[in-house]
């Protein structure tokens, strides 16, 4: 058996309700477990797929995370089957997620700013939130930003944005 998970994608920004899209299979049918967690709580549940005569199906699953007690930014999505000889999980994905709701309360969406000439995210901060204070949240959502006094012309932010 097969799992490829095609959403989400590595470090997306999400939300409360978690999109898990993909193709699994290999057998009639089967059924499929997944893991929302980060160390510290965690989502569960399981899903079905195949195609009925043994090869992929298609699935797509809306998880709610907003009862977990999540204290990171970053949580992980496990998708796995459990092998029914020793109960082991078998053909694990593992995908990072950025957890918006833990950056901005009330998370929503994300925009996209393109930087320019001068700019820090202390600008980028206060241009969007009001307060450069908040450039931390800049930080979080943008896992590729590993010097944050590093941030070039050209360079794409993700500023996540509440209601």
């Amino acid at each position: 058996m097969s799992i490829h998970v095609q959403q989400p994608q590595p470090y997306d920004i999400v939300g409360n309700t978690i999109q898990i899209a993909g193709v699994a299979g290999g057998a009639f049918e089967a059924t499929y477990n997944y893991v929302i967690t980060e160390g510290h709580d965690e989502v569960t549940g399981h899903f079905m797929a195949g195609d009925g005569i043994g090869g992929h199906g298609q699935f797509q699953i809306s998880v709610d995370v907003s009862g977990a007690a999540f204290t990171h930014v970053v949580a992980y999505v496990e998708v796995f089957h459990t092998s029914p000889k020793d109960g082991e999980p078998r053909d694990r994905v593992v995908v990072p997620v950025i957890l918006g709701a833990r950056i901005a309360p009330g998370y929503t969406t994300y925009l996209e700013h393109v930087v320019k000439s001068g700019e820090t995210l202390w600008r980028i901060a206060q241009q969007h939130y009001g307060n450069g204070n908040l450039y931390h949240r800049l930080i979080a959502a943008n896992p590729s930003i590993t010097n944050p006094n590093l941030i070039r012309p050209g360079d794409l932010i993700r500023v996540p944005r509440a209601d």
